[in-house]
């Protein structure tokens, strides 16, 4: 089973980001290998946190150490070879797999840029994170290649349209 425990900060406007995020998480885990976590008996849970830019500043520079704001944060807490052995034999039926941070300000600018609504792109965010939280990188091409095809099926499937696409304005 999944969890998601979401926090929303100011400036973070009142919306439906609960239901928003679990699709997001859920939709990601299932386009991967590990969707086998979705009907697992252990309690695997994602923490996402929607918070301000200075937030996701000071977490990107203390733990990256980036002196920026950056969109997105993910903190995995379980190594990727071992996610299907950890919810298999959780001593208390719970997982925590991991935090995803999401920056107000980035994300409203960004969306804006792009001419998309703030939730599609808070979802494809939570999306990325998850993905990140399963072990997913873009330190290279082909693992760049490989995750952003991921994130197209996952936001596909949610009905949204693919973020990498060349917009022609």
């Amino acid at each position: 089973m999944i969890d998601i425990a979401l926090s929303q900060e100011e400036p973070w406007p009142d919306g439906q980001w609960e239901q928003l995020a679990t699709a997001a998480v859920r939709t990601a885990i299932g386009a991967t290998p590990f969707g086998t976590l979705l009907t697992t008996s252990a309690t695997v849970e994602v923490s996402i946190r929607l918070t301000s830019d200075e937030e996701v500043h000071a977490l990107n520079r203390q733990y990256r150490g980036k002196d920026k704001t950056t969109n997105v944060l993910s903190f995995p807490m379980v190594q990727p070879d071992l996610i299907d052995t950890v919810s298999q034999n959780s001593d208390d039926g719970e997982v925590l797999l991991g935090d995803i941070v999401l920056a107000h300000g980035v994300c409203v600018a960004e969306a804006a840029e792009r001419g998309i609504g703030v939730d599609d792109h808070a979802t494809h965010l939570i999306v990325h994170g998850t993905l990140h939280l399963l072990g997913y990188d873009h330190m290279d091409d082909n693992e760049g290649d490989a995750m952003e095809a991921i994130e197209r099926d996952a936001l596909a499937t949610l009905g949204i349209a693919d973020p990498y696409a060349i917009r022609e304005d």
